[in-house]
């Protein structure tokens, strides 16, 4: 009787495993849902600055609006603060490594130095 009783305590583990597994990331699911629902209750603050306050963060009415135009799901915080973020770095100067690195471009003129610019000129005034 134990044999019989030994494989269905297995099953029960396995399927007491998965229900926490869903547990977790339904209580995660939801965990992020509230986020994004406190972070969009913020962004009506944010909705109600003038131009020059949004500036001042580094913000402007279309990355609102963007923000706004995402999903439900998604956070809008990470957006904001990513603009802010560029505007910050563009404003110094700084490059966030977004740019192609390609070799440069070789000349369109050929390099001469200046001897042979002038040996160039005295044949062709010899020429003459």
């Amino acid at each position: 009787m134990a044999a019989i009783i030994q494989p269905g305590l297995g099953v029960l583990a396995r399927i007491r495993g998965w229900l926490k597994t869903i547990m977790r990331v339904t209580t995660r699911q939801i965990g992020r849902l509230d986020r994004s629902m406190r972070n969009r209750q913020a962004m009506r603050v944010l909705a109600r600055m003038d131009d020059r306050m949004l500036a001042d963060i580094g913000l402007n009415r279309g990355d609102l609006q963007d923000a706004y135009a995402q999903s439900l799901w998604r956070d809008p915080g990470n957006l904001l603060r990513a603009r802010a973020l560029e505007r910050r770095l563009a404003r110094l100067g700084i490059s966030y490594g977004f740019e192609a690195k390609r070799p440069p471009a070789p000349p369109l003129a050929p390099q001469v130095d200046d001897m042979a610019v002038s040996q160039a000129r005295e044949a062709f005034s010899n020429s003459k």
